[in-house]
């Protein structure tokens, strides 16, 4: 009797350990999808970023925003201008908090040093492509970019519907 209740017991657990859900979504707090439509993305560099502490309550809430945000370099350091941080409701009351504040960005020196000769010689720019979690801290990945034209957007769409139709024909004859 004993081990017929510890094989149900032991099957209602087995079932309860598979019917878990997985976490999705995985760590990213804001992506910008609108960099990768107006520009070449040719390097990418992961940095901190400085933060005060009701920002880092939204970004857990998901209260953040990079579709108008740029990355710039200032006296050899970088910044980043733009990023709408939403404040909570529930953010203390002697705090007076600003959305798009200008935040400082954290590189190591070999890392600016490329980043402000490309910039600054061969006319790249510095977009924000993504805001993550990584190990419990707040990552900011840029991209080393070249702008496009209007005519290298379109083929970049022409070759994006390709593909699409391309896989739908296919997934439709197997």
């Amino acid at each position: 009797m004993l081990s017929d209740l510890l094989i149900v017991f032991n099957h209602h657990y087995m079932s309860f350990m598979v019917t878990k859900k997985k976490k999705t979504g995985g760590n990213t707090i804001a992506l910008n999808k609108r960099a990768r439509h107006d520009y070449f993305i040719e390097e990418k560099f992961e940095t901190g970023i400085v933060l005060h502490g009701w920002e880092v309550k939204s970004l857990r809430a998901g209260h953040a925003q990079l579709t108008e945000s740029y990355v710039f370099i200032k006296k050899g350091e970088a910044w980043i201008s733009g990023c709408h941080i939403a404040p909570l409701h529930t953010a203390s009351t002697h705090v007076n908090p600003e959305n798009t504040r200008v935040r400082k960005l954290l590189l190591h020196r070999k890392q600016l040093d490329k980043l402000i000769g490309a910039v600054e010689r061969k006319g790249y720019t510095l977009v924000a492509t993504a805001l993550y979690w990584c190990h419990g801290l707040v990552k900011l990945e840029i991209g080393l970019a070249k702008g496009k034209q209007q005519h290298d957007k379109r083929a970049t769409e022409k070759d994006r519907d390709w593909k699409r139709e391309k896989n739908r024909l296919l997934k439709g004859r197997g």
